[in-house]
């Protein structure tokens, strides 16, 4: 697989991801003035709805991108991204709270864009390499869009309303001539099929044959990437309340703190995609997540216990998220799929979990509003930490152990191992 391949494919990817945030994130820097629908809070109002709408669409996904032929993809990725740009549009002409509809509309399609464009680097020699990188996107993208956006009210004096559609405009052109590069890409080839195995879109039947196989650990998994992605999309959308409560109110915290996180996961998640022994990788991706999840613990006990800076503590607390929310977004079950020889791909899988996960994170900030009220966002953020770390720490475990009896009995019937 040649350079050229790896520095189109890697900028192309995390171009592409990265301009999709413009088009869902800005909006949660603003603050909304603290008005009130419903007996609750309009910005988490606004969260909950674009959420519903990114949920329903992970959920759809699970049909749609599993079973989606690959010369359809180009244009459902610039399509989503157009109808999410005029749902932003409709949000900013339309008064509170009726404009609430529109950031579900504009939620519905993006669901589906991770799908897209890891569907074009999955079952490749280099598909963890790739996906680490792609995943690095959403680490760094999330706070450079609140920067951009928060720039947009500060210096072009672009009202809250108007700075979600106004921001995404900036990002169009881009995000159209990284989609062409990703279209560009060849298709793998005879080695990447030899070591990762054919992809191939999935029925109905097969999927449910494929979950039937792994039901124990795929039902833990979801269960803690629902967890983990509700934690993660809060610590996301409350960034500026978190930090502000901890002292910080500069717009470039937000770049600043994610990018020693995006350095270390990349790194990190690199080294596992050189191996090349499937078992082996997909093991140590289990190791990551272990390893993530007592990062959490200690980190968030020692900031507690005021022996941990408050920036070293976001950013330790948020390597050890990233570490455990990155893999499951598709490098994860890639190598599962390579480890088992599984028939199928990896969007069936990726959107399972997603689907779930982003249910969760309409759960906590219901939760949040109607059981935490009087609760800061602060504590309530370190509060969660504990609990994700605990029940990811047991999960993880348990997973572990139990691929590797899958693996012996593999062995043990066939007499040859998956490599």
């Amino acid at each position: 697989m040649s350079i050229r391949f790896i520095i189109q494919a890697s900028l192309a990817a995390f171009g592409t991801y990265f301009c999709m945030y413009a088009f869902r994130k800005p909006f949660t820097v603003a603050t909304f003035s603290n008005e009130v629908f419903f007996g609750i809070d309009y910005k988490i109002l606004l969260i909950i709805a674009q959420i519903i709408g990114y949920t329903l669409s992970k959920f759809l996904g699970i049909k749609i991108i599993s079973e989606m032929k690959s010369h359809h993809r180009i244009k459902y990725l610039i399509g989503f991204i157009f109808f999410a740009e005029l749902a932003l549009l409709g949000f900013a002409a339309t008064p509170a709270p009726y404009n609430i509809l529109f950031l579900f509309l504009n939620g519905l399609p993006l669901g589906m864009i991770w799908g897209i464009v890891f569907s074009y680097l999955e079952g490749r020699k280099a598909s963890e390499l790739l996906g680490v990188i792609l995943s690095s996107s959403f680490i760094i993208s999330s706070g450079v869009v609140k920067s951009v956006g928060k720039w947009t009210m500060d210096s072009l004096q672009v009202s809250e309303f108007w700075m979600p559609f106004t921001t995404g405009l900036f990002f169009i052109l881009p995000l159209v001539i990284f989609s062409w590069l990703l279209e560009k890409l060849p298709v793998p080839n005879e080695e990447d099929n030899k070591l990762k195995t054919a992809r191939k879109p999935l029925n109905g039947i097969e999927r449910k044959e494929l979950f039937r196989l792994y039901a124990t650990p795929l039902v833990l998994i979801v269960f803690f990437f629902t967890i983990l992605t509700a934690i993660r999309d809060f610590r996301d959308n409350f960034a500026r309340e978190i930090w502000e409560a901890l002292g910080y109110n500069d717009a470039s915290i937000f770049s600043v703190s994610e990018i020693p996180i995006a350095i270390i996961v990349l790194f990190i998640l690199g080294y596992i995609g050189s191996v090349t022994k499937n078992f082996k990788a997909f093991t140590y991706y289990h190791y990551v997540l272990i390893l993530g999840t007592l990062s959490i613990l200690l980190s968030t006990y020692l900031f507690q216990l005021e022996v941990m800076s408050p920036i070293v503590w976001m950013i330790i607390s948020g390597l050890g998220l990233y570490a455990c929310y990155v893999p499951f977004n598709g490098i994860f079950f890639d190598r599962m799929i390579a480890t088992f020889k599984i028939k199928g791909n990896v969007g069936f899988l990726i959107y399972i979990a997603d689907a779930f996960g982003y249910l969760g994170s309409v759960l906590i900030l219901l939760f949040k509003n109607f059981g935490s009220k009087e609760v800061s966002w602060l504590s309530f953020f370190t509060q969660s930490l504990y609990i994700l770390g605990g029940i990811g720490f047991m999960i993880s475990v348990y997973c572990l152990l139990f691929f590797k009896r899958k693996r012996e009995k593999y062995f043990n019937e066939n007499q040859f191992i998956y490599e």
